[in-house]
């Protein structure tokens, strides 16, 4: 029956090259969609990852629900002795220790509420390669009371690097202190909304505000970003003779998750289109071929094949052209992906995002397998209705129209 197929395919030169032309375009054209939007999502994920958030960060347990407000009054006492604990786990890359606290920000006559961070300051660095410096220089451990601010907060409180602020909060104990500083730079994120309140300051500054030795957060940073949900299991059994709670980055950056959503129902609802289009192209060129080729499968009849072989005959047919559809728009968009990757694409900022970036194609085996098979279920859908009107057209009907 195949074998068949195939000589009836390669006798009809013109017609099936239209058609393996219409799946293949289609094919390509989901491999460039779907891999495009996984760059999107890894770009994206990354960039918050490397902004401020760390692959998985560990809290007092509690503070999810109820620290984020006053993450002073959620303080993690034994935060060394569960640095030692997990770092020499080879995934891990590295471990640091953040202080955070809610306060305002002072230059005399403008007071900003911010969310302030106490952070090692060289560790920091380290981590957050997707942060950038946008006036001054990044915090270094030799700054005792140096303040790095925002973009948004530096815009609103209108203070520059080598100008002096103060910061004001409140103690766990209930005491008001305040602390005098000196802007050091004015750093710009991969997240909007985290720039318009955020300063960062030493750690042992932090500390000395809060009168505190305590931290809010371990952040832990990975090689790779595919072992966090495992890193994340195998820490949580570690610790779990501490008081003590495991979020991963995308639990802490909810925005992404809704991205996620976002950028695949705009996927599938591309695939969906594609999906139509390759099945309207096919259609269209089948129902054409079967139309040419009536008086043969009246032969077929006449000659003792049954009308299912006939059926099974223009179906093998479709799926032939599927196949060869298939494999030649996963040339075609691997092809392209490479040359566009290559090239590079220049996109604007994300939503909520401050950060332009340049964008490629990614070959991702699941975009591919599916793409595929979007293209060879089309073609069969395709040739479903014309192979039907093939077997059931009568003999003595078919027969005329060889002449």
């Amino acid at each position: 029956m195949f074998k068949l197929a195939l000589r009836n395919i390669l006798r009809h030169t013109a017609r099936s090259i239209m058609t393996l032309s219409a799946i293949g375009f289609g094919v390509a054209g989901l491999i460039l969609a779907g891999g495009f939007v996984e760059d999107v999502l890894v770009q994206l994920g990354e960039g918050t990852i490397h902004s401020h958030s760390g692959h998985l960060q560990i809290f007092v347990r509690g503070y999810d629900e109820h620290g984020r407000r006053n993450p002073e009054n959620y303080l993690l006492s034994a935060s060394g002795q569960i640095r030692e604990r997990i770092a020499a786990q080879p995934e891990i890359k590295d471990v640091l220790l953040r202080l955070g606290f809610s306060g305002l920000l002072s230059n005399g006559p403008t007071d900003v509420p911010v969310v302030g961070e106490g952070v090692e300051a060289a560790r920091e660095v380290e981590l957050g390669t997707s942060l950038s410096i946008t006036a001054g220089r990044q915090l270094t451990e030799g700054d005792h009371y140096g303040l790095l601010l925002g973009e948004g907060v530096a815009a609103v409180s209108g203070l520059k690097p080598g100008q002096r602020a103060s910061l004001l909060l409140s103690t766990p104990d209930g005491a008001l202190n305040a602390l005098d500083f000196e802007v050091v730079g004015v750093f710009r994120s991969f997240s909007k909304d985290y720039d318009a309140h955020a300063v960062r300051l030493p750690l042992t500054a932090a500390q000395e505000l809060l009168n505190s030795r305590g931290v809010t957060s371990v952040v832990v940073s990975l090689h790779r970003t595919e072992d966090t949900d495992r890193v994340a299991v195998a820490l949580a059994a570690q610790l779990g003779d501490q008081p003590v709670e495991i979020r991963t980055w995308p639990q802490l950056n909810d925005f992404y998750e809704k991205a996620v959503e976002m950028y695949r129902q705009q996927l599938g609802v591309l695939q969906f289109i594609m999906l139509i289009m390759v099945l309207l192209s096919v259609v269209n060129t089948i129902n054409m071929m079967v139309f040419e080729r009536i008086g043969e499968f009246g032969t077929l009849r006449a000659l003792g094949n049954r009308r299912s072989e006939v059926f099974r005959l223009v179906l093998a047919e479709t799926l032939i052209l599927g196949v060869g559809g298939a494999m030649f728009g996963l040339l075609l968009g691997a092809l392209l992906s490479l040359v566009l990757s290559a090239l590079g694409l220049a996109m604007p900022p994300l939503p909520g995002t401050n950060v332009g970036y340049t964008a490629s194609v990614r070959l991702v085996p699941s975009v591919l397998a599916l793409a595929s098979l979007v293209g060879m279920a089309a073609t069969v859908l395709a040739g479903v209705l014309p192979a039907l009107r093939a077997a059931r057209t009568p003999i003595a009907v078919a027969l005329r129209e060889n002449h």
